[in-house]
């Protein structure tokens, strides 16, 4: 019986914690389909607020301007990160000990510290800011992310195989493109979809970096919310969740089909 009653327990306490994390989904769901202005109070069921959603030319701007920073953000750090990688797992040396800790520092610096320095040096440049400096901003931190991922992926990766590829005629180009690069290409996704994700998510640092025309979908929600239209927040929150959902369900799908495919 005392064995039974704390095998319930990580249950117990599992659900507990899965309850904290969606009920407040559920209830943002909820009340987006509610006509009234206010979520404290519901009134009755309504589209109004998507069909609104769809009228705000100002949110689809910002969500353009934060598509197009996350995926030039992306691709840009994703070659310089797996990049930095193979230096970093290649080459060992004093130097090298410097790379690492200029790479890993953007991870553990506070986002507002980072945000206020790079604010200060586009000032002293004389960059005017805009898209570009929260372009540059991006990729700043989202190298880091994809850096650490791709070198995870290293330190398991087996050289034998780069030896054997070079036994068999293979230059050092060929090996790279034909062996090394697509062993390590699931690590090189998986740094890309977080700096992706992380870029389009960011609001501190692209709050100090951002200039007139550059607001991003983040910044509008913040204005939006400063300005008390929370039904708006709630829609808009609802197909940002739908998407996402969609995401994930299609991969797992992918993933399922292949391992049946395999």
């Amino acid at each position: 019986m005392s064995a039974s009653r704390r095998s319930l327990f990580p249950v117990a306490m599992t659900a507990l914690v899965l309850l904290f994390l969606y009920i407040p989904i559920l209830v943002l769901i909820l009340y987006s389909f509610n006509d009234g202005r206010f979520s404290v109070r519901w009134d009755h069921a309504s589209l109004k607020w998507y069909r609104r959603l769809l009228h705000e030319r100002a949110i689809w701007h910002a969500l353009r301007n934060s598509l197009l920073i996350a995926v030039t953000a992306t691709l840009t750090s994703t070659v310089l990160g797996t990049t930095a990688a193979l230096a970093l797992h290649r080459y060992r040396s004093r130097l090298q000990k410097v790379h690492y800790g200029l790479v890993y520092a953007p991870l553990v610096v506070p986002d507002i510290l980072a945000g206020m320095s790079l604010l200060l040096l586009f000032v002293a440049c004389g960059v005017q800011l805009g898209m570009s400096t929260i372009y540059l901003a991006h990729v700043s931190f989202c190298v880091s992310y994809v850096t650490m991922v791709v070198l995870a992926r290293l330190q398991d990766f087996d050289v034998s195989v780069i030896e054997a590829a070079n036994d068999l005629g293979a230059n050092t180009w060929q090996a790279t493109r034909y062996v090394l690069l697509p062993l390590l290409l699931p690590g090189i996704v998986a740094g890309g979809l977080l700096a992706f994700t992380l870029s389009l998510d960011d609001f501190v640092i692209t709050f100090f970096v951002s200039g007139p025309g550059s607001t991003t979908l983040p910044l509008y929600i913040y204005s939006m919310i400063r300005h008390g239209n929370p039904p708006l927040i709630n829609a808009l929150s609802t197909l940002l969740i739908a998407v996402t959902f969609l995401a994930v369900w299609g991969s797992q799908r992918l993933l399922a089909k292949q391992r049946k495919d395999g």
